[in-house]
C-alpha cells in the first residue's frame, strides 16, 4: 500500500532539509528521504568539516611564524592528528543531530530513513537498511541527491589503498608524504591544510597550471603562495598506473615515479543519480550525469524538480541553499524566481582565501565587450599589513557602457567577505560609483575597494 504525500525531498542536503520544512509549514503533507547521513555534503564531508581542518591548520602555521611578530614559542609545534579529528566530528556531530531534529520535530513533516529510487514519475520505493520496503507517491517531487568524489580509471588502482575528500577525514596520523592528484579547489585547500599539519606534499597536475577556471595572475600568485609553504608541483603529469609499497603506494607517471605514504584523488565530483531510477520517472540525465532544469528548477517531468549539485546550475552550499530559496518563493510565496537571474560567486579557502563574483578577466576578453579594469595589490591595504599578510591582489572589472560591475575577484587576507561588497552592488544593479563614493570604515580590507576602482582604466 502506498502512501500519498503532496511532496516529497530526496536528500536532506543545504537545499532540501529547508525546502523540506518550508513544504511542511505551507500545509502540504510532506515527506523527506535520507539515505546515509543527515545534512548531505557541506555538513558531513565538505565545508563544515574541510573549514574545521582549515582552521587547526591555520593555528598551527601561525604558531610557527608566531616568531615573526615577536611571540616566541618554546619546542616544536606538533599535530595530534587524532585530536583533529575528534574536534572535526564533535563539530559536524552536533550540525548533522540539529539537521535531524529539526527534520523530525517538523509538523506534517515525515521522515524515511532508506534508499530512495522511482518506480514511477511520482512513485518511490524506500529500502531501508534492514531490506524493509516503503511504497510512496506525491504531486512534487525533489531531487536533493547532491555529488560524490570522481576517481578516475587508473592501472593498479585496485590494488592499492586511496584517499577522497571524505575518506581523509577519518586519518588519524599526519600522512608522511600526500600525494594529490588534482590540481583545482579541494586539491589546493588539501594541499596546503596536510602541508600545515606537517606533510609532505605533492600535487600531480596534469596541465600547465593550477586553477584552469581562474585568471593566469591568481594562479600564479597562489601557487606562490603554497609553493613558498613547502607545497611540491609537478605539472603537465600523466598518471599512466600504481603499484603498492610496504608502506604506501608508487605512482608511475610519463616522466618518472614518486613514492607516497598516501594518495588523494581530487579530481572532480560525479552526481549521485546512477541509482535512483530516474528512468523509470522519464528524466533524463545529461553527458555529465546532471538533470537538466529551467531557470524555476523544474525537470522535463512536471511536478518534478532537481535541486543543489545534481543540477549542475552551481556546486557550491550557497548554491543549492539559493536553490531552496527560488523553489520556496515561488511555490509557496507566489513569486517568479529564477536560478537564470543569479550572479555567480564562489570562494576558495586557502590561505589567504580567494573569492570571485561574476566574471573573470579572461572571461571579458572572450566577451569581446568594452570593459574598464583595475588591479591593487593587497600589499597597499592596511589591514593586510598590520597582519603581515600582503599576498594577494584585487581586481574589478566594468562595462563601458552600463557602468556595471562585470566582475571581481579578490586573492588576500579576508577576501572571501570583502568579495560581498561586490556582491551586494551588482545583485542591486547600481553603478560601480555607487561603491565607488561609498565610505568604508578605517582599517578594514573593504576600505580599499573605492581607492582600487579610482584606478580603473580600458581594458586592453
Amino acid at each position: 500500500m502506498s502512501q500519498h504525500f503532496d511532496a516529497v525531498v530526496i536528500g536532506t542536503g543545504q537545499g532540501g532539509s529547508p525546502l523540506a520544512v518550508r513544504l511542511a509549514e505551507s500545509g502540504r503533507r510532506t515527506a523527506v528521504i535520507e539515505r546515509h547521513l543527515f545534512g548531505g555534503t557541506c555538513v558531513n564531508v565538505g565545508c563544515t568539516p574541510t573549514k574545521t581542518y582549515v582552521a587547526c591548520a591555520r593555528a598551527a602555521h601561525v604558531a610557527r611564524t608566531a616568531a615573526r611578530y615577536g611571540v616566541m614559542i618554546d619546542g616544536n609545534i606538533a599535530i595530534d592528528m587524532a585530536r583533529v579529528k575528534a574536534r572535526k566530528d564533535e563539530v559536524i556531530g552536533s550540525s548533522r543531530s540539529s539537521v535531524e531534529k529539526w527534520l523530525r520535530g517538523t509538523k506534517n513533516l515525515t521522515v524515511f530513513k532508506g534508499h530512495g529510487r522511482f518506480t514511477g514519475p511520482h512513485a518511490l520505493r524506500i529500502e531501508a537498511a534492514d531490506g524493509s520496503t516503503q511504497d510512496i507517491d506525491a504531486d512534487l517531487v525533489f531531487i536533493n541527491t547532491g555529488t560524490r568524489a570522481a576517481v578516475p580509471p587508473v592501472n593498479g588502482l585496485e590494488s592499492v589503498p586511496y584517499l577522497t575528500n571524505a575518506s581523509i577525514l577519518e586519518l588519524t596520523e599526519v600522512p608522511e608524504h600526500l600525494v594529490i592528484v588534482g590540481a583545482s579547489y579541494i586539491a589546493l585547500e588539501f594541499g596546503q591544510m596536510f602541508r600545515r599539519f606537517g606533510s609532505r606534499v605533492t600535487l600531480l597536475v596534469r596541465g600547465e597550471r593550477i586553477l584552469t577556471r581562474e585568471d593566469a595572475d591568481v594562479a600564479r600568485a597562489m601557487q606562490d603562495v603554497l609553493s613558498r609553504e613547502g607545497v611540491e608541483f609537478r605539472f603537465d603529469t600523466d598518471l599512466q598506473r600504481v603499484e603498492p609499497l610496504a608502506a604506501g603506494v608508487r605512482i608511475v607517471t610519463g616522466t618518472g615515479t614518486v613514492d607516497a605514504s598516501h594518495l588523494l584523488f581530487a579530481t572532480g565530483r560525479t552526481p549521485n543519480t546512477d541509482d535512483l531510477g530516474l528512468e523509470q520517472a522519464g528524466i533524463a540525465v545529461n553527458r555529465h550525469g546532471m538533470i537538466d532544469v529551467d531557470g524555476q528548477l523544474r525537470t522535463s517531468v512536471p511536478g518534478i524538480y532537481a535541486i543543489g549539485d545534481v543540477n549542475g546550475r552551481g556546486a557550491f552550499t550557497h548554491t543549492s541553499w539559493n536553490d531552496y530559496e527560488i523553489v520556496a518563493s515561488n511555490l509557496i510565496d507566489g513569486e517568479a524566481r529564477s536560478v537564470d537571474t543569479r550572479i555567480m560567486a564562489y570562494a576558495v579557502f586557502v590561505d589567504p582565501p580567494f573569492a570571485r563574483v561574476g566574471m573573470s578577466e579572461e572571461e571579458v576578453r572572450k566577451d569581446g565587450r568594452e570593459a574598464l579594469i583595475a588591479t591593487m595589490p593587497m600589499a597597499r591595504v592596511g589591514r593586510a599589513r598590520e597582519r603581515g599578510e600582503t599576498d594577494g591582489f584585487m581586481k574589478a572589472l566594468v562595462d563601458v557602457r552600463t557602468k556595471r560591475f562585470l566582475g571581481a575577484a579578490i586573492y588576500g587576507i579576508e577576501g572571501d567577505e570583502a568579495i560581498h561588497t561586490f556582491i551586494d552592488i551588482m545583485n542591486a544593479d547600481a553603478p560601480y560609483t555607487t561603491l565607488q563614493r561609498a565610505m568604508h570604515i578605517h582599517p578594514t580590507v573593504s576600505e580599499l575597494i573605492p581607492t582600487l576602482l579610482e584606478g580603473l582604466k580600458p581594458l586592453r
